[in-house]
């Protein structure tokens, strides 16, 4: 089995035409068909079948080029490591961030290390912490910023590079709103607009509340900050957010500090606890750790 077989293979796969991927080959169709042949005679299977002049994986095909397609990208991704530990300023950093984070620090800190590291390049990837470790896991992303840091996960190091308070949010004409500060227990009677379950800020306000010794009635469970605003403004219930994420709070808001409990959140990075990170991505991490490292200095 040679690599130009597995190439041709997934370009026909994708386009299901033998001419066009021959032409996205810049090779004759005949190759393509000779190589897509030999291939299929050394597996012993058929990977395509005709249909008129298009062609159609089979269902061995289709498993097959799940296999072929990972093989290929794990190949790429040791080529650009081997190149990034021949310099580490020339890398490209698969980097994770979680949804619920504040895209405003995130940028500033990026910003900062680009400007110092112009020629390292990125991929983005932004969702859940399930989804982030998922990424860690499969090898698809070697660093992802996350809140709140895993510390106990067999396959995830999680480093914590500071707390970040989660605030109570509420409409500025509610009878609260006046106060600089508010025990939890406060909000005993209030719906909460808040994350929905699965999402580790649902967990967070389900442990504060119970801290608090309340039973918390939800108005609206879902994933988007700026939603969960909204509705808060609209009078649909109070809820509690992360302190960063209400930097731009809208007019019509008022948030305050929680004095009892302290809820709060931790905000770092994960990495793979089995894999040594590439040059650039340790990088990264130092930077990482120096940026936090200063702000706490001053006072964040």
């Amino acid at each position: 089995m040679e690599m130009r077989q597995i190439l041709y293979f997934i370009e026909v796969a994708k386009t299901e035409h033998v001419t066009k991927a021959s032409t996205h080959l810049h090779v004759a169709q005949s190759a393509v068909s000779r190589q897509i042949g030999l291939l299929e005679a050394e597996l012993g299977v058929s990977l395509f079948i005709r249909e008129g002049r298009n062609v159609k994986l089979t269902s061995i095909g289709r498993l097959f080029l799940q296999h072929a397609e990972k093989a290929i990208s794990e190949l790429n991704q040791a080529k650009e490591k081997i190149t990034e530990h021949l310099n580490p300023e020339q890398g490209v950093i698969r980097l994770g961030f979680a949804a619920s984070l504040s895209v405003q620090t995130l940028s500033l800190v990026l910003a900062q290390f680009r400007e110092a590291h112009p020629n390292i390049r990125f991929q983005l990837h932004q969702g859940s912490l399930d989804y982030l470790i998922e990424l860690i896991e499969k090898g698809s992303s070697d660093i992802a910023f996350t809140a709140p840091v895993p510390r106990e996960h067999p396959n995830i190091k999680g480093d914590i590079f500071y707390r970040e308070h989660i605030m109570a949010v509420l409409p500025i004409q509610h009878p609260l709103a006046t106060q600089t500060m508010l025990r939890l227990s406060q909000l005993r009677d209030e719906k909460f607009v808040t994350f929905r379950p699965g999402l580790p800020l649902y967990d967070i306000v389900q442990e504060a509340c119970q801290q608090a010794g309340i039973q918390p009635a939800f108005a609206f469970e879902g994933e988007d900050i700026d939603t969960i605003k909204s509705l808060v403004i609209a009078g649909f219930g109070v809820a509690l957010l992360p302190e960063q994420a209400l930097t731009d709070l809208p007019p019509e808001l008022v948030k305050m500090k929680i004095s009892e409990p302290e809820v709060f959140r931790t905000v770092g990075v994960i990495t793979p606890r089995h894999r040594v990170l590439a040059p650039s991505e340790m990088l990264l991490h130092e930077f990482l750790r120096d940026f936090y490292n200063r702000l706490s200095r001053f006072g964040q």
